[in-house]
């Protein structure tokens, strides 16, 4: 006697959510309302409303609370949400995959860069990149570390440019190359008349450093052996640039990773630049990607492709 298989109930009645519908829900959660989520995604917000509708149907719960301002997701919406873009990540997987099989570094590749690496590294990496791999198709993101490796986790990114060391779960990395940190000071500073200098001769009252969130921020402490209390909070900087161009004007010394001054960040600044007696390693440049993610081989590619721009 055979016996067939039954088909799954579930699916059977068609009951199980669109990649649409998930794509709908992630963009809620994102966003926090139905406008603002449907002009991100292009759609119209009737659209986005019923496929959300839809997809509380076919789930039997309730996923977004509608009574309060805004959207708000539901603890079984949240729920749904994280699932999601587990799910959409995964399928997004599979097509790259397919579309890069037999030939790693083609199609798309979702590359994330701090902000105190990306303007200096990927000007002079980009047409090495498309020169060695002519079918990859990078997008670019910008923002810091912590974000951009949530975006790895998350799936929403294939890897991400930080410097290193950064602890962090969920991740691994690997490394590009060692960025040496220069004094970059106000002409004539004292500092520049020492014969031997070090970066614990710098004083924490005058030490200008990016704003809080910035890893180059806690590299410099780091160097100078400094507690937060002995730093000026009257500047925080946004980028090395401005940073650069206050230490121009007198305010204080700061700390200039070489792979931005190579690149031209203290152009126009009236600064003086030194190296330290002893070259100091500031933080190393590396790679980091989802751990146990399907694209590691190719992170790894590009580390090595990388390393030799650094």
């Amino acid at each position: 006697m055979v016996v067939m298989a039954q088909p799954d109930p579930i699916i059977a009645r068609g009951q199980l959510p669109t990649l649409r519908q998930l794509h709908f829900l992630i963009a809620l959660q994102a966003h926090g309302g139905f406008v603002r989520a449907a002009d991100a995604i292009g759609v119209t917000q009737p659209t986005l409303s019923a496929g959300i509708k839809e997809l509380e149907a076919s789930l039997g719960v309730t996923l977004v609370d509608r009574t309060r301002p805004g959207a708000v997701l539901t603890q079984a919406g949240e729920e749904a949400a994280l699932r999601a873009r587990a799910v959409i990540g995964e399928v997004e997987a599979l097509v790259m995959a397919m579309r890069g099989a037999g030939a790693p570094l083609s199609g798309p590749f979702r590359l994330g860069a701090i902000p105190t690496i990306a303007p200096f590294l990927l000007p002079r990496a980009l047409p090495m990149l498309k020169a060695k791999f002519p079918a990859l198709q990078l997008i670019l993101k910008e923002d810091q570390t912590v974000r951009l490796l949530e975006q790895v986790r998350a799936r929403s990114l294939d890897a991400a440019i930080i410097a290193l060391p950064f602890d962090a779960a969920g991740v691994e990395t690997a490394p590009i190359g060692e960025d040496e940190f220069l004094l970059a000071a106000p002409p004539g500073h004292p500092l520049l008349a020492r014969e031997r200098l070090s970066p614990e001769d710098l004083d924490g009252d005058e030490l200008l450093l990016l704003e809080d969130g910035h890893c180059l921020r806690d590299h410099a402490l780091k160097l100078c052996r400094l507690a937060q209390g002995r730093t000026s909070a009257a500047f925080g900087a946004t980028s090395l640039y401005t940073l650069l161009q206050m230490v121009g004007g007198d305010m204080g010394v700061t700390l200039a990773p070489k792979i931005a001054v190579d690149a031209g960040a203290a152009a126009g600044a009236p600064v003086t630049l030194r190296r330290f007696s002893e070259p100091v390693i500031g933080r190393t440049i590396g790679i980091a990607w989802r751990a146990g993610g399907a694209r590691r081989d190719e992170a790894l590619m590009l580390a090595e492709a990388l390393a030799g721009v650094v």
